[in-house]
């Protein structure tokens, strides 16, 4: 029997609005509109500190809707080498716990399972990570790498090829899911050549920028033993200015 699955990929931008103002509460009405499985989030920390959330994890509690897929990591706090920073920490009632590893996060239904989780390291000269979760669908596994590549074509491919080296080294083979702001204008460019044909690219269509889209900078890249039912860009009055970037989607069958 066939599952079906819809996946989605935000640059939540720290929350940050195209009227500059910060307001998470108006990202999870944007997920709650688009009411997908899975979620990858980029820019979900802060970069300041210990890279709390820009999400409050209360508030997301509070939603009820997603649970933050935990993966064991934290960033260096602000305070942490200072004798009796973390104690000062909790009397300014800091929040300082990121939501994911270097800005990318992954929230799931109650209903997906969690098999395995690693949060990835990736060469850069500057602090960047991927997120890599091996989720379960009933009795239908299926593997969900969160990413933000650099902004320099050189460490883009560097980290694509990670990434890529990382999934062939898991010890269960599984169907895969590439998601998050690619930073690739071009499906044939850069980064997006070491894929080899492996993968496919979910038709979303342009995301950046929200108020008038131009590029595809945000993708959904599968591979070949998922099969892409739907897939399109996230527009409402909410997206469009909950974010720089609009959110996409992706409806798959396995």
């Amino acid at each position: 029997m066939t599952s079906t699955i819809t996946v989605a990929s935000y640059n939540m931008r720290k929350a940050i609005g195209t009227d500059r103002r910060r307001n998470p509460d108006r990202v999870l009405a944007v997920l709650k509109e688009i009411d997908a499985d899975v979620v990858a989030l980029q820019e979900a920390d802060k970069r300041v500190g210990g890279r709390g959330s820009a999400m409050p994890h209360e508030l997301i509690d509070g939603h009820g809707m997603y649970i933050p897929v935990a993966f064991g990591v934290r960033h260096n706090r602000l305070l942490e080498k200072i004798p009796g920073g973390l104690h000062a920490e909790k009397l300014m009632k800091l929040d300082t716990r990121n939501l994911g590893w270097h800005g990318n996060a992954l929230l799931i239904k109650p209903h997906v399972g969690v098999i395995d989780v690693h949060a990835i390291e990736l060469p850069t000269l500057e602090p960047r990570g991927a997120i890599l979760a091996e989720l379960l669908f009933g009795d239908r596994p299926i593997r969900i790498i969160g990413m933000h590549l650099d902004l320099s074509g050189l460490w883009r491919r560097r980290q694509m090829k990670a990434i890529l080296d990382l999934i062939a080294k898991r010890p269960q083979a599984m169907p895969t899911v590439l998601m998050g702001d690619t930073n690739e204008w071009r499906d044939g460019a850069g980064s997006l050549k070491d894929l080899n044909g492996s993968y496919c690219f979910a038709a979303t269509g342009p995301s950046f920028h929200s108020r008038r889209p131009v590029a595809s900078l945000d993708r959904i890249i599968v591979d070949r033993q998922l099969a892409i039912e739907a897939a399109g860009v996230h527009t409402s009055a909410a997206s469009r200015k909950a974010s720089d970037h609009l959110p996409i989607w992706a409806r798959l069958a396995f």
